[in-house]
């Protein structure tokens, strides 16, 4: 007889329970009883063991259960027994918190994690596009924004052309780059539309989990195909472009989205916004951006004139400057008590008033150049009258500056764009 648990034949007697004797094994601990077996079964292994062999209790006991059960439940008993133990084997090892903290654990529920996404994502659907390449380009901004468009990721692009037509271009290996399948069809009128219908229409034998898809065409036969998808129970997009729009069209719902290809943005409907509040909206900004900027340029001119007459009234406050404007004054009150600006006169007075300015000036700024813009503001400043005007009233010609150049008074010399004029002695 053996240990039921470990198979030891190392035990003892440990009293009796209900007439049978119990024993305990000295191996593993279990407590076991002694098997009752059928007399006729221990008559019958006793009369064939002729003596030669010795079977145990234990034996005897299995071959007893064995015995009694149908032959196709053995192999499954003993499958379950291992089974049952495998189990055991590998709880005991997961829940230990060795194998809890380890990094093979954590590798495994990041690997469960990853399939029941993918298991997710499946289950819920995808969407699918359908380009006929010839008809309509896309680019990448305009795929993004029909991927935002659909519910369903979108996991399938296939673009159908002739690819070996040279108007096609490069855009074969384009397209492969971001992903497309590319089917080839021989050049013919509306070849790669068939194509795209005849695949179309067995779409879901290929991809059972597709929910929506996006046709992208202007051809109108491909109005068929957009049907037929929505007879199946799909979600059809039926984009087309139209001058520097692409048009989408919600087969299903009816709502049309239409995307700016110039501005690579949507564009508003009229159901989405109010165009009047939208564009009273822009230029109220606008308005106040002008009217901000118009706040900043004047604290730049209030700050700029507080500057200039800060420094005015320096200037004016310093005595050399006093004096000069005192002799003008007085310069000026001679020229008005011996000349009347308003009457004929040869030009002598006006001459000898022009050099008492630049006499004046040469002597408190000796190292100022004088130009004959600055000569014409002395002048102005001291009669209240543009120097052209004074000209004109005194009949001396046109303008100061071809005045100045006829008198033998004053040389003029050109700097630049202007002139610097000197007075020459007296003679």
């Amino acid at each position: 007889m053996k240990c039921p648990l470990c198979e030891s034949t190392s035990y003892y007697k440990n009293g009796r329970h209900n007439d049978k004797q119990n024993y305990l094994c000295k191996n593993c601990g279990k407590q076991f009883l002694e098997p009752a077996l059928p007399r006729s079964l221990e008559s019958d292994l006793l009369a064939n063991s002729n003596g030669h062999a010795k079977v145990s209790m234990t034996d005897v006991a299995e071959l007893s259960l064995v015995k009694n059960l149908p032959e196709e439940k053995i192999t499954e008993k003993g499958l379950r027994s291992f089974n049952f133990q495998l189990a055991e084997e590998l709880l005991q090892t997961i829940l230990s918190p060795d194998w809890l903290e380890s990094a093979v654990f954590r590798q495994l529920l990041l690997k469960i994690q990853q399939n029941n996404e993918i298991k997710h994502k499946l289950e819920t659907g995808i969407s699918l596009l359908l380009l006929d390449a010839e008809n309509l380009k896309l680019d990448i901004n305009s795929e993004l924004f029909l991927a935002s468009v659909c519910q369903y990721p979108l996991q399938v692009k296939m673009a159908f052309a002739n690819w070996r037509n040279p108007s096609i271009g490069k855009q074969d290996i384009e397209l492969y780059n971001r992903g497309y399948q590319l089917v080839h069809v021989p050049g013919g009128k509306d070849s790669a539309d068939a194509k795209m219908i005849a695949f179309g229409a067995c779409i879901l034998r290929s991809y059972p989990t597709v929910k929506e898809i996006l046709v992208c065409s202007s051809d109108g036969i491909l109005i068929h195909l957009c049907n037929e998808l929505q007879n199946q129970g799909l979600i059809v997009y039926w984009v087309r472009r139209q001058g520097q729009s692409l048009h989408i069209d919600n087969r299903n719902s009816g709502k049309i989205t239409d995307y700016s290809l110039a501005m690579a943005t949507e564009v508003p409907s009229l159901e989405k916004v109010k165009v009047v509040e939208t564009i009273q909206d822009v230029i109220k900004s606008e308005q106040e951006l002008i009217n901000d900027q118009l706040n900043r340029l004047v604290d730049v001119a209030t700050l700029f004139q507080e500057q200039c007459n800060i420094n005015i009234q320096d200037n004016l406050s310093q005595p050399e400057n006093q004096k000069a404007i005192s002799v003008l004054d007085n310069s000026f009150t001679e020229f008005i008590q011996k000349e009347d600006l308003s009457g004929n006169t040869n030009g002598k007075t006006l001459d000898e008033l022009l050099l008492k300015i630049i006499q004046d000036i040469q002597t408190n700024y000796p190292q100022t150049t004088l130009s004959v813009s600055k000569l014409g503001s002395e002048l102005r400043k001291i009669t209240g009258k543009s120097p052209n005007s004074i000209i004109q009233e005194l009949n001396l010609g046109s303008s100061f500056l071809k005045y100045l150049k006829s008198s033998p008074r004053f040389t003029l010399k050109a700097n630049g764009k202007e002139y610097e004029v000197t007075a020459l002695p007296c003679e």
